[in-house]
Protein backbone atom coordinates (compact mmCIF):
# COMPACT_ATOMS: atom_id res chain seq x y z
CA UNK A 1 0.00 0.00 0.00
CA UNK A 2 1.26 3.39 -0.61
CA UNK A 3 3.27 5.09 2.37
CA UNK A 4 4.27 1.55 3.80
CA UNK A 5 7.86 2.33 2.72
CA UNK A 6 8.93 -1.39 3.32
CA UNK A 7 12.74 -1.58 3.78
CA UNK A 8 13.35 -5.04 5.24
CA UNK A 9 11.29 -8.69 3.88
CA UNK A 10 12.01 -12.01 5.07
CA UNK A 11 10.40 -14.92 3.61
CA UNK A 12 8.83 -18.07 5.76
CA UNK A 13 8.45 -21.80 5.15
CA UNK A 14 5.69 -21.49 3.68
CA UNK A 15 6.29 -19.00 1.15
CA UNK A 16 4.77 -16.01 3.40
CA UNK A 17 6.38 -12.68 2.91
CA UNK A 18 6.69 -10.41 5.91
CA UNK A 19 8.22 -6.93 5.43
CA UNK A 20 8.66 -3.85 8.09
CA UNK A 21 6.75 -0.98 7.15
CA UNK A 22 8.88 1.52 7.53
CA UNK A 23 6.76 4.46 7.19
CA UNK A 24 3.81 3.19 8.53
CA UNK A 25 4.86 1.91 11.88
CA UNK A 26 3.92 -1.87 11.49
CA UNK A 27 5.42 -5.27 10.30
CA UNK A 28 3.04 -6.82 7.43
CA UNK A 29 2.25 -10.45 5.97
CA UNK A 30 1.66 -10.66 2.57
CA UNK A 31 -0.02 -14.09 1.21
CA UNK A 32 1.89 -14.25 -2.09
CA UNK A 33 -1.07 -16.90 -3.08
CA UNK A 34 -3.83 -14.19 -3.08
CA UNK A 35 -2.55 -10.85 -1.98
CA UNK A 36 -3.77 -10.62 1.24
CA UNK A 37 -1.54 -8.35 3.31
CA UNK A 38 -2.20 -8.33 7.56
CA UNK A 39 -0.15 -5.53 9.10
CA UNK A 40 0.54 -5.60 12.74
CA UNK A 41 1.02 -2.45 14.45
CA UNK A 42 4.20 -1.85 16.70
CA UNK A 43 3.23 -2.47 20.25
CA UNK A 44 4.33 1.13 21.40
CA UNK A 45 3.61 4.21 18.88
CA UNK A 46 7.37 5.70 19.76
CA UNK A 47 8.38 2.44 17.54
CA UNK A 48 7.25 4.42 14.45
CA UNK A 49 9.92 2.57 11.52
CA UNK A 50 10.47 -0.95 12.28
CA UNK A 51 13.30 -1.72 10.20
CA UNK A 52 15.63 -4.69 9.95
CA UNK A 53 14.20 -8.49 10.75
CA UNK A 54 15.76 -11.75 10.94
CA UNK A 55 13.84 -15.18 12.04
CA UNK A 56 14.90 -17.01 14.98
CA UNK A 57 14.91 -20.64 15.36
CA UNK A 58 11.12 -21.03 16.61
CA UNK A 59 9.97 -19.25 13.47
CA UNK A 60 9.22 -15.76 15.23
CA UNK A 61 11.24 -12.43 14.00
CA UNK A 62 13.14 -10.35 16.01
CA UNK A 63 13.65 -6.61 14.52
CA UNK A 64 15.32 -3.27 14.89
CA UNK A 65 13.55 -0.32 15.41
CA UNK A 66 16.35 2.70 14.16
CA UNK A 67 14.87 6.11 14.85
CA UNK A 68 12.30 5.09 17.40
CA UNK A 69 15.16 3.26 19.43
CA UNK A 70 13.80 0.28 19.84
CA UNK A 71 14.75 -3.83 19.50
CA UNK A 72 11.80 -5.63 19.63
CA UNK A 73 10.21 -9.65 18.77
CA UNK A 74 7.22 -10.65 16.92
CA UNK A 75 6.27 -13.72 18.32
CA UNK A 76 3.72 -15.12 14.78
CA UNK A 77 1.57 -17.58 15.93
CA UNK A 78 0.49 -15.46 18.48
CA UNK A 79 0.92 -11.70 17.21
CA UNK A 80 2.39 -10.77 19.77
CA UNK A 81 4.66 -8.14 19.79
CA UNK A 82 7.49 -6.90 22.56
CA UNK A 83 9.66 -3.91 22.18
CA UNK A 84 12.98 -3.02 24.50
CA UNK A 85 13.68 0.42 24.49
CA UNK A 86 17.26 0.90 23.93
CA UNK A 87 18.87 2.89 26.99
CA UNK A 88 21.47 5.12 24.78
CA UNK A 89 20.08 8.11 22.98
CA UNK A 90 19.73 8.45 19.05
CA UNK A 91 21.34 4.49 19.43
CA UNK A 92 19.37 3.80 15.61
CA UNK A 93 19.72 -0.20 16.12
CA UNK A 94 19.83 -0.95 12.63
CA UNK A 95 21.71 -4.49 11.65
CA UNK A 96 20.50 -7.31 13.53
CA UNK A 97 21.51 -11.07 13.81
CA UNK A 98 21.11 -13.86 15.94
CA UNK A 99 23.53 -16.37 17.22
CA UNK A 100 23.96 -19.84 17.90
CA UNK A 101 22.22 -19.53 21.40
CA UNK A 102 19.04 -17.92 19.72
CA UNK A 103 20.29 -14.29 20.87
CA UNK A 104 19.77 -11.53 19.19
CA UNK A 105 22.78 -8.88 18.62
CA UNK A 106 22.23 -5.76 17.32
CA UNK A 107 24.83 -2.72 15.67
CA UNK A 108 23.36 0.81 17.29
CA UNK A 109 24.22 2.70 14.14
CA UNK A 110 24.06 6.36 15.65
CA UNK A 111 26.50 4.96 18.28
CA UNK A 112 30.14 3.12 18.60
CA UNK A 113 28.03 0.18 20.79
CA UNK A 114 26.85 -3.39 19.73
CA UNK A 115 23.48 -4.34 21.97
CA UNK A 116 22.15 -7.71 22.57
CA UNK A 117 19.14 -8.77 24.24
CA UNK A 118 18.51 -12.04 26.38
CA UNK A 119 15.68 -14.02 24.76
CA UNK A 120 14.34 -14.85 27.59
CA UNK A 121 14.48 -12.02 30.12
CA UNK A 122 14.62 -9.23 27.66
CA UNK A 123 17.03 -7.54 29.18
CA UNK A 124 19.43 -5.30 26.94
CA UNK A 125 23.19 -5.25 27.46
CA UNK A 126 25.10 -2.72 25.58
CA UNK A 127 29.05 -3.36 24.31
CA UNK A 128 30.91 0.09 23.58
CA UNK A 129 33.76 -0.43 20.88
CA UNK A 130 36.87 1.20 21.93
CA UNK A 131 36.73 4.43 19.43
CA UNK A 132 33.78 6.83 20.18
CA UNK A 133 33.67 7.54 16.21
CA UNK A 134 33.22 3.93 15.11
CA UNK A 135 29.34 3.40 14.09
CA UNK A 136 28.91 -0.54 13.08
CA UNK A 137 25.89 -0.76 10.38
CA UNK A 138 25.37 -4.28 9.75
CA UNK A 139 26.73 -7.14 11.74
CA UNK A 140 27.76 -11.44 11.33
CA UNK A 141 28.03 -13.77 13.52
CA UNK A 142 30.79 -16.74 12.72
CA UNK A 143 30.35 -20.17 14.83
CA UNK A 144 32.74 -19.56 17.26
CA UNK A 145 30.49 -17.25 18.51
CA UNK A 146 32.90 -13.97 17.43
CA UNK A 147 30.23 -10.79 16.74
CA UNK A 148 31.55 -9.43 12.92
CA UNK A 149 30.74 -5.21 12.06
CA UNK A 150 31.70 -3.22 9.29
CA UNK A 151 32.47 0.11 10.72
CA UNK A 152 30.79 2.67 8.10
CA UNK A 153 32.66 5.63 9.74
CA UNK A 154 36.11 4.86 9.51
CA UNK A 155 36.32 1.79 7.17
CA UNK A 156 37.56 -0.96 8.98
CA UNK A 157 36.49 -4.29 10.18
CA UNK A 158 36.01 -5.09 13.42
CA UNK A 159 35.30 -8.27 15.81
CA UNK A 160 34.16 -8.43 19.68
CA UNK A 161 34.49 -11.94 21.74
CA UNK A 162 31.21 -11.24 23.12
CA UNK A 163 32.98 -14.09 26.31
CA UNK A 164 35.76 -11.24 27.25
CA UNK A 165 34.47 -7.65 25.86
CA UNK A 166 37.76 -8.01 23.33
CA UNK A 167 37.23 -5.62 20.42
CA UNK A 168 39.86 -5.73 17.27
CA UNK A 169 39.88 -3.61 14.02
CA UNK A 170 41.31 -3.66 11.06
CA UNK A 171 41.67 -0.64 8.27
CA UNK A 172 39.74 -2.11 5.15
CA UNK A 173 41.92 -2.10 1.91
CA UNK A 174 39.37 1.07 -0.01
CA UNK A 175 40.22 2.93 3.65
CA UNK A 176 38.72 5.15 5.79
CA UNK A 177 36.30 6.57 3.03
CA UNK A 178 35.43 2.84 1.98
CA UNK A 179 31.70 2.90 3.91
CA UNK A 180 31.46 -0.76 4.63
CA UNK A 181 27.71 -1.04 4.50
CA UNK A 182 26.90 -4.88 4.91
CA UNK A 183 28.68 -7.96 6.50
CA UNK A 184 28.54 -11.71 6.10
CA UNK A 185 29.84 -14.55 6.84
CA UNK A 186 29.75 -17.90 4.26
CA UNK A 187 29.16 -21.62 5.28
CA UNK A 188 33.05 -21.31 5.61
CA UNK A 189 32.86 -18.99 8.30
CA UNK A 190 34.87 -16.23 6.26
CA UNK A 191 33.74 -13.17 6.57
CA UNK A 192 32.64 -10.82 4.05
CA UNK A 193 32.33 -6.91 3.91
CA UNK A 194 30.49 -4.76 1.37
Amino acid sequence: APGTGPHNLIVDSAGIVWYSGNASSHIGRLDPKDGTITRIPMSDSAARDPHTMVWDRHGDIWFTVQGGNFIGKLTVATGTMRVIKVPTPRARPYGIALDRAGRPWVVLFGTNKIATVDPVTFALREYPLPRAEARPRRIAITSDGAIWYGDYAGGRLGRLDPASGRVEEWPLPGGPGSRPYAIMQDDQDRVWVF
